[in-house]
């Protein structure tokens, strides 16, 4: 390749930039900056236009994806490692179980169950977000849709899921995971299976939550029953199974 030719690339909604049209700053990250008091009324009206596009596209392409499930994880994830393998398994047990496979769309867990749903023959979406260090989806996704906001792709994981399996992540992979947990505690979506896979990485989570957070009174016993722990993702897959099983069973019981 000629040395000339810029290789990194930038992933902004649905552009590619290269070379010194990489921006130093996301646009999420512009859009929370706190600038001078009247500086909103220039911009951020004409941002709302670009939020609703977002939200546009990402309902445009997945109102007609089906039952799927979305699987968080670490982009960190070194290809051949374990956890590399669990994730692909889950993504082709999940497409035996008649489910999509929805990711963050990036390297790593996201890229191993994007590839396990494929190679299973199966629907494998990516859900990409504006980020300074990774460029693009990766190659084993199917549907693909690229977002400038946080907020937004987070709508479309929850909303076109009909329950979450998390695989080993770090800040990212938590923060998708709590804000799961929250939405289930406090009613907003109802019956939502939450499956943690592999129990030797989280097991000291539910400890502090057991231990520290009921102890003190700041979340219940029952909030933290909320969350499943298991190592095999046959068995995770059961549990979302399960639980649309039962949603669809309360569904079809007239009331009394």
């Amino acid at each position: 390749m000629d040395d000339d030719v810029p290789t990194d690339a930038y992933q902004r909604g649905p552009v590619t930039l290269r070379g010194n049209q990489i921006p130093d700053s996301t646009t999420d990250a512009r859009l929370l900056d706190e600038r001078g008091r009247a500086d909103w009324l220039h911009t951020d009206p004409w941002r709302i236009m670009r939020i609703q596009a977002e939200f546009v596209e990402g309902f445009g392409a997945l109102a007609e994806l089906g039952p799927a499930v979305s699987v968080f994880g670490s982009a960190r994830t070194a290809p051949g490692s374990d956890v590399y393998e669990l994730a692909e398994r889950v993504g082709a047990a999940l497409v035996r179980a008649g489910y999509a496979v929805i990711t963050g769309g990036g390297p790593g867990a996201m890229e191993a169950a994007n590839r396990g749903a494929g190679q299973a023959g199966g629907t494998s979406v990516g859900l990409g977000i504006e980020l300074p260090f990774e460029a693009g989806l990766n190659p084993y996704v199917d549907v693909g849709v690229n977002f400038r906001y946080f907020f937004a792709r987070k709508t479309m994981f929850v909303k076109y899921a009909q329950g979450f399996i998390v695989l080993p992540g770090g800040f990212g992979t938590l923060d998708e995971l709590f804000e799961a947990l929250t939405l289930v505690q406090t009613r907003k979506v109802t019956r939502f299976p939450i499956v943690l896979l592999g129990t030797a990485y989280w097991s000291g989570l539910l400890e502090w939550l057991r231990e520290a957070a009921v102890t003190a009174g700041t979340v219940s016993a029952e909030d933290v029953d909320l969350l499943h722990v298991v190592d095999d993702p046959d068995e995770a897959v059961r549990l979302v199974r399960a639980a649309a099983d039962e949603r669809t069973e309360s569904s079809a019981t007239p009331p009394e």
